[in-house]
């Protein structure tokens, strides 16, 4: 005398839901761990500095602004309006003026 209904499994509509929450679901840990291992693999070393000239000076009554670093070369931006660049070896290659 068991008066327990039997056990029914989920409605079909819900069953596909439930697959397609689970595809989902893996598709998505395939994509992070793709985009790990390209971001791993692809990066450059983290480690390795730019090099940077022992010394730079600046030409008389020039005053810093801003510094920016390239392959090879340093840019200075000067508070008068000037972007000098230099060299890897510290030497002024080239002088630029910016227009206001």
């Amino acid at each position: 005398m068991t008066d327990t209904p039997a056990e029914q499994g989920l409605p079909p509509a819900l069953r596909f839901l439930k697959g397609l929450v689970i595809v989902l679901m893996i598709t998505m840990i395939a994509g992070v761990i793709t985009i790990t291992a390209v971001l791993v693999t692809r990066m450059p070393d983290a480690n390795a500095a730019p090099t940077l000239p022992e010394r730079i000076t600046l030409p008389d009554g020039k005053e810093a602004e801003a510094v920016t670093i390239g392959k090879g070369w340093v840019g200075v931006v000067t508070r008068d309006g000037h972007f000098l660049i230099f060299g890897a070896d510290g030497a002024l290659r080239q002088d630029v003026e910016i227009a206001p």
